[in-house]
């Protein structure tokens, strides 16, 4: 991951645009809106000036094809998924894995099946579980 990239925050709607590019590869501002028009109808114009911000912070690139830029992410998904889980970590919990995982655990936020691959995890990781 680039230096830059190490702090990304994302909001909803850039993470959402983000995964069209993911899931894609490339894709044209046409084609963002047209992937996301179920999901929340964007304007063309919405999409393009967001495309263009994510361009500026080094997490998009483009190139010109006929009349059209192609977007592709210039971030993996791990990348932006770990930068934004160690955001959240240090922000609301003061840098402790097991605070947020307690709050998890203790909103009902993890379901059996996920505590169950949590377990596995941590078996294979050389921790204890209950």
């Amino acid at each position: 991951m680039s230096e830059d990239a190490q702090d990304v925050s994302l909001s909803e709607l850039q993470l959402s645009l983000m995964k069209v590019l993911w899931e894609r590869g490339q894709a044209s501002t046409a084609e963002v809106v047209e992937a996301l028009r179920a999901e929340r109808p964007l304007a063309h114009t919405t999409v393009a000036t967001l495309l263009t911000r994510l361009e500026k912070r080094g997490l998009v690139l483009s190139e010109r094809e006929g009349r059209a830029l192609l977007y592709r992410a210039a971030v993996s998904e791990p990348e932006v998924q770990k930068s934004m889980v160690s955001g959240l970590l240090s922000s609301l919990f003061a840098g402790q894995a097991s605070a947020l995982l307690n709050h998890l655990v203790q909103e009902n936020e993890i379901g059996d099946a996920d505590l169950a691959r949590m377990r596995a995890l941590l078996a294979r990781k050389g921790g204890r579980h209950a």
